[in-house]
């Protein structure tokens, strides 16, 4: 049975990475007999612009709301990236101790401060983190299942229990999950003490699951490791299957119709896709080779210091997808 993929392309390099990544889904399924529709929307501020609505710095609609609104809508509640270095690419990394990095970070996504009440005057402002006990266990049964199907079964949650009551119940919710999952070792880390080990010791850790504003900037702290944003997917997972892939960078418009943004970001996303949407095992290792191999033989885009074009990237990325 086909199935029904929805692209939001979006704006600045977006049209190009996703072409890209598009071109390689387009033979990789056609190797292992994936059949799929395709369906175009307009997303971000490509689409603010066709319903009239002024840009977007002094706007009461930008760009970021929408993503927003998407994954509270579609009930995106686990934001998923995962964390590799790849041995080509480890000269790029801003620290030495990288041999061996190969962790998830799982993110609460629709719940937290972000979707809290937010109050701003003139000298005072106030924002609430609200966390609901069903919040906290779906996105911890979430991990603990991310954590089984690897091989080392570790999770560590991130919480700030000793000053946060949200972490406080974050904490005590964990450890009762935690008695399912007999076959996963849990441990615990303060946010700020994660933080330091995230770049003094990052091969510590397995399956990392926080909440929504901790997860934002640890996994932007974790992505930095790789060396560049333009190697790194994820993945957003809601209930009844839905599920959002993307590239963790933005949309980049200083490069924008220039020919050289790195497109792996979003061919990695893909395999992704076709790994945990649609349990296509075969074509998603195929593809993470197929990119580790491009690596190997030298061949780069500007962000990862060479001079290969997206074109060129994605062709030697087909080329190898075997």
């Amino acid at each position: 049975m086909s199935k029904k993929i929805v692209t939001l392309a979006g704006d600045g390099i977006g049209p190009e990475i996703m072409s890209a990544g598009l071109s390689v889904l387009k033979a990789v399924s056609k190797k292992i007999d994936f059949e799929y529709e395709l369906e175009a929307k307009d997303f971000g501020g490509i689409a603010i612009d066709k319903h009239g609505h002024p840009k977007y710095n002094n706007a009461k609609v930008r760009p970021e709301q929408g993503l927003l609104a998407l994954r509270k809508e579609l009930g995106l509640y686990a934001n998923v990236r995962p964390l590799k270095i790849y041995p080509a690419l480890k000269k790029l990394s801003p620290i030495r101790n990288v041999e061996n990095v190969d962790f998830l970070m799982i993110r609460e996504l629709t719940g937290g401060i972000y979707f809290g009440q937010h109050e701003l005057a003139d000298d005072k402002a106030r924002d609430v983190n609200d966390y609901s006990a069903d919040e906290i266990r779906r996105i911890l049964h979430f991990a603990f299942k991310s954590a089984q199907s690897r091989p080392r079964k570790l999770l560590t949650s991130v919480d700030k229990q000793n000053v946060l009551a949200t972490s406080k119940l974050w904490r005590k919710m964990a450890d009762e999950i935690a008695d399912e999952y007999p076959d996963v070792r849990l441990e615990h880390q303060l946010v700020d003490s994660c933080a330091m080990l995230l770049i003094t010791n990052p091969q510590q850790f397995d399956v990392i699951v926080t909440e929504n504003l901790f997860g934002d900037i640890l996994s932007d702290e974790a992505s930095s490791l790789a060396g560049s944003l333009g190697v790194m997917p994820s993945s957003s997972h809601g209930f009844n299957g839905l599920a959002l892939y993307e590239p963790i960078h933005g949309s980049a418009p200083d490069i924008a119709g220039k020919g050289i943004a790195n497109p792996v970001s979003m061919i990695l996303s893909i395999a992704m896709m076709l790994r945990e949407s649609f349990g296509q095992e075969d074509g998603a290792t195929m593809i993470e080779k197929a990119v580790t191999q491009t690596f190997t033989d030298g061949i780069l885009t500007k962000d990862l210091g060479g001079t290969a074009t997206t074109k060129e990237m994605t062709e030697a990325i087909l080329k190898n997808c075997q």
